[in-house]
This record gives C-alpha cells, sequence and structure tokens, in this order.
C-alpha cells in the first residue's frame, strides 16, 4: 500500500511538474509572438521619429526593443526543441532572479533519453538550483550547466551555488521545500536508472553538483 501511495504521489509530482513547464515555455513563446506582431509598428514609429529627427528618441527607443528581445532570445540550442524551450524559459527565470547562468549543452547522436524524460531531469535540477541560489546574496550566485559526450556515454553536469554542506539521506539530500519537492532529485535518479545510467550529487560547503552518465547507442 505503502510504495502504491508513494507511486501516485510521484506520478502526480510528475504531472504538476510538466505542466508548470509548459505553462514557463508557453509564456515565452506568447512574448516571441507578441514581438513579432508589434514588429511593422515598431518599423513605423522609428521611421516617423527619424522623419522628425528625434534621434535621441530612436536610440532610446531601440534600447527598449533591444532589451525586450533579449528576454525571448534562444540563448541555448541543444537540438531538441522541447529542451531548448525548456531550458531557456528556465534560465530566463534565472536572470530575473540575478542568478548568472553559464550553459554549454550539446544533445550527442545516440542520447536514448526522450524529450520528455531529459525536460524532467534538467527543469528538476534547475528549479533546484534556482531555489538555492535565491536563498543567497547576489554576488555568490551562480548556476553551470554542461552536457555533451563523454566517450561512449551522455554526459550531464549541474553545479550550482548553495549554502551549508547537506548530509545525505539514502544516497540524496532532503529537500527544505516540503514533501512534494524532496520527490525532485529521487526522480531524476529514477529516469537515469531507467536508462542504465549514473547519477551521483555531492554537497559542499557554497555548491552543490549532480552528474549524470548514460550510455549512448
Amino acid at each position: 500500500m505503502f510504495r502504491k501511495w508513494i507511486d501516485k504521489r510521484i506520478e502526480a509530482y510528475q504531472s504538476d511538474l510538466i505542466r508548470k513547464y509548459c505553462d514557463e515555455v508557453e509564456s515565452m513563446y506568447k512574448k516571441m509572438r507578441g514581438w513579432r506582431h508589434d514588429y511593422h509598428n515598431h518599423i513605423q514609429a522609428l521611421q516617423a521619429s527619424m522623419a522628425l529627427g528625434n534621434y535621441e528618441e530612436v536610440n532610446a527607443y531601440l534600447r527598449q526593443l533591444n532589451d525586450d528581445l533579449t528576454t525571448v532570445d534562444a540563448t541555448v540550442k541543444t537540438g531538441r526543441v522541447m529542451v531548448d524551450a525548456l531550458l531557456n524559459a528556465k534560465m530566463n527565470i534565472a536572470a530575473q532572479n540575478g542568478i548568472p547562468v553559464n550553459a554549454k549543452l550539446g544533445i550527442p547522436d545516440g542520447t536514448p533519453v526522450s524529450d520528455v524524460d531529459l525536460c524532467v531531469i534538467i527543469g528538476n535540477l534547475l528549479d533546484n538550483a534556482i531555489e538555492e541560489n535565491k536563498k543567497l546574496p547576489g554576488e555568490s550566485r551562480f548556476i553551470r550547466i554542461y552536457a555533451g559526450q563523454k566517450n561512449t556515454q551522455f554526459y550531464l553536469v549541474f553545479t550550482n551555488a548553495a549554502g551549508k554542506k547537506q548530509k545525505k539521506r539514502e544516497n540524496l539530500f532532503p529537500s527544505g521545500k516540503g514533501p512534494e519537492h524532496g520527490f525532485g532529485l529521487s526522480r531524476v535518479k529514477s529516469i537515469v536508472k531507467k536508462y542504465e545510467g549514473l547519477f551521483s550529487a555531492d554537497s559542499e560547503d557554497g555548491g552543490f553538483t549532480a552528474e549524470i552518465l548514460i550510455p549512448l547507442i
């Protein structure tokens, strides 16, 4: 009975997570569609200002457009559309919270992980990293992400700023955000296991690292 209850809680948690990710991605693409829809209006406004010789006004307008475009620009491109959309939506959230993200990601050919499972893995790890960073002063915040091929395996590593070192329980770190959030790393571990991969997490004073290795096919 207890196992079934846990399975149902994890299933509900994953459904809520996917719904949340979809909402974030939809919000980002609404911004993109809105900017494109207004493109002709922007051009006409700039042309009118130029005709009147209001060059300072034109410069200010262009700076504002550049800032708006930066918020929706796809800065990470892995080749997986769903993964790219999620990553850029999450990185936008990180930027809004003053968290610098250094990301270098490529999904090598032969990576067996589905888009949905990749989104769950990356979404969970990024959510955790953002939450940990939000607890820290601005100058201490950072997230580093790398994905690529390591020998014959797909390699993914997350490193982020964190508070004090945490102690492991059953090879995972407990969450301070409530029991529902505690399913995050457990869910990542179970997905990696499904693909016969290895998952490790390490906590130190000031930092947290999660590493994943999954055999390529």
